[in-house]
């Protein structure tokens, strides 16, 4: 077994950032930091310069760190959502029993002073000259030296004194599996500013939003640990770790304690870490000569499943290049830590301990974030439905593509979970901020179910081949970007050549539903006439199939009229006659078929079960 951190640094074509209108911007930060871990009492110490470039036309007098850790303290944000949340998240809750009944509290509540995770910020200077800097919550506030002019630079520096959380939710220590540092959301993080403003919200519960920029980070921990994350080991040959079996010569001096891990990770918006010292640490070669890396805990069963679990995501790797792009680094990490599972720039960190089936479903969904928020880097905050629901739909489509029985629709479960919301009367629209839905559950699946329909349900209104290519053009067009709901519209009707605002409004903005319906179908000489009914105030194209007593089948196909646009037959082997097209003030719709009604077996409305018609017990006629 190979214990090899891959020495190299890749190359990227950048060529992306330029966009495709002059007026488009984005800002960019360079990071380097010196961090030392205490691993007896879980405290850490750094410093961080960090050069900004201002590629905005505003000038700008003030600047926002995230300050992550402050979160897991008692009293914090993070704390009192907990409390107040109709179903908190069952990871960061006791159950104890008070008076009898069954009480959820919060785990953060409880954390003693050297259990709580902390960031403090001291010396803080721009160019050398000291800047106020204010810690409000998870926010470091800092009114600058002076201001930061359009397409100018500044180096900001200062320390940083770190506490490590008990594990609760995503980062910390020690966690369920018994992994011993779980390091995300660790460093002072500068805050996003963009067209919209900054974008410097507390951290309370959801996702993330960073700027892209260039990471060098030296870690000094003591020896016996071994790291992976982001970014690419540039001094494997003094670190030492997993080198000997290649035959690499490693003398450390007999009073060495600590080493220092060096890692670089270029054009990225993060930067993740992890450290056990009872790692087994495999590589594996993936597409396009990328290496995978594979952290995970010495314990028989879970050497068992990480090891099959090692060629089945160089597939799925593939996959993701084939039907998105091409992954543009040459590292990425599985680590076993944190909790559930969580994407980070290059790598992942997720439990290990399960079964091969549920380990495999939850490192080919975080895998595929790397396409979807750190390569194509939507505000996963404002957007969560953006980066959760189109990584869930290319996931899905994954595992059914290696699956040994596959289904005809893998996204099945995903239509029944939105219906399920919506009958709920629970929904919130998409355009709700992460943090601020009501319940848990709505945004999980306004989020991950509803999000993967949106671009499911666009195969059913532009059609499988322009969807596909679609999602490639958004990956080539805003890859390295930060893209917003527009994109990928516009993505979709450059391809297309379809009107598709009506789409995005109506599915991400309001709570529209689709509803569609066959009124009655009666008897017209030797012909049928079919009257079908729109009752959700949500559009569609219908697509309707017609099945005959003789075994014979048409379809028909009726366009909506603010499309502008006649989708190719998705069923090229059946006969289909485009009608007239439907406008969305009619509610009322009626068209001929030439056979007389006794000779219809059955007449179904989108038998592809695409459109997520929310009640489809009137999509079929049957005689």
């Amino acid at each position: 077994m190979k214990k090899i951190i891959l020495l190299a640094i890749v190359t990227l074509n950048f060529s992306s950032l330029v966009a495709q209108s002059s007026t488009y911007w984005q800002q960019h930060v360079d990071y380097k930091m010196d961090v030392t871990m205490d691993v007896k009492n879980y405290q850490y110490k750094g410093k961080q310069q960090l050069v900004y470039s201002n590629n905005s036309s505003d000038t700008l007098k003030k600047v926002y760190y995230h300050l992550f850790n402050n979160a897991f303290q008692p009293g914090s944000e993070m704390d009192a959502r907990l409390h107040s949340i109709k179903d908190p998240d069952g990871r960061m809750v006791n159950k104890v029993k008070v008076d009898g009944k069954e009480v959820k509290v919060s785990r953060i509540e409880g954390l003693k002073p050297d259990e709580i995770g902390y960031l403090k910020i001291s010396n803080f200077k721009q160019d050398g000259v000291t800047a106020e800097a204010k810690t409000v919550g998870t926010i470091l506030e800092v009114t600058l030296a002076q201001p930061i002019l359009p397409n100018t630079k500044t180096t900001f520096t200062l320390d940083f004194d770190g506490q490590v959380p008990v594990q609760i939710r995503r980062s910390g220590r020690n966690n369920s599996e018994g992994v011993e540092l779980s390091m995300t959301q660790w460093y002072p993080k500068m805050a996003e500013f963009d067209f919209e403003g900054w974008h410097a919200d507390p951290y309370i519960a959801r996702e993330f939003h960073g700027v892209w920029g260039d990471f060098d980070v030296n870690i000094t921990i003591a020896k016996e640990y071994t790291l992976g994350g982001s970014g690419y080991l540039e001094n494997q040959n003094e670190i030492g770790h997993g080198y000997e079996d290649a035959g690499v010569n490693v003398n450390y001096p007999k009073k060495m304690k600590m080493l220092t891990w060096h890692f670089v990770a270029p054009m990225v918006h993060d930067f993740a870490w992890a450290a056990d010292k009872n790692y087994m640490h495999d590589i594996v070669k993936g597409p396009n000569d990328v290496d995978l890396h594979f952290l995970y805990k010495n314990y028989p069963k879970t050497i068992e499943n990480w090891k099959k679990l090692e060629p089945m995501m160089v597939n799925v790797m593939d996959f993701f290049n084939k039907n998105i792009g091409n992954y543009p680094y040459k590292q990425y990490s599985f680590i076993q830590g944190g909790d559930g599972g969580m994407e980070y720039a290059m790598s992942t960190l997720m439990l290990g301990n399960g079964t091969l089936e549920g380990i495999y479903g939850t490192a080919t969904h975080e895998l595929g974030h790397s396409w979807f928020q750190h390569v194509l880097a939507s505000n996963e905050s404002k957007h969560p439905w953006m980066d959760e629901g189109f990584t869930t739909y290319v996931s899905d489509l994954a595992e059914n593509e290696f699956a040994t029985k596959k289904v005809a629709n893998p996204l099945e479960g995903n239509y029944r979970a939105y219906y399920s919301l919506v009958n709920s009367g629970k929904e919130q629209p998409q355009t709700t901020h992460g943090d601020r839905y009501d319940e848990n559950r709505p945004y999980s699946i306004s989020s991950y179910v509803k999000g993967s329909i949106f671009l499911s349900q666009l195969n059913y209104v532009i059609g499988k081949d322009k969807l596909a290519e679609t999602i490639k053009r958004y990956f080539h067009d805003f890859k390295f970007k930060h893209p917003t709901p527009n994109d990928i519209k516009r993505s979709a009707e450059r391809v297309s050549g379809a009107n598709l605002d009506w789409y995005l409004v109506d599915w991400t903005q309001t709570l529209n539903t689709i509803d569609y319906g066959i009124k009655i179908v009666t008897e017209n000489g030797e012909k049928t006439t079919v009257s079908l009914e729109r009752i959700g105030l949500m559009p569609m194209p219908i697509d309707l199939l017609v099945e005959y007593t003789d075994g014979t089948m048409e379809s028909f196909y009726i366009p909506l009229r603010q499309m502008h646009y006649e989708k190719e037959n998705p069923m090229p082997a059946v006969k289909r006659t485009v009608l007239s097209d439907w406008t969305w003030a009619a509610s009322n719709y009626d068209f001929t078929i030439g056979k007389s009604k006794s000779t219809i077996k059955k007449i179904t409305i989108d038998p592809s079960g695409l459109m997520a018609d929310v009640k489809q017990d009137n999509n079929v006629y049957k005689q």
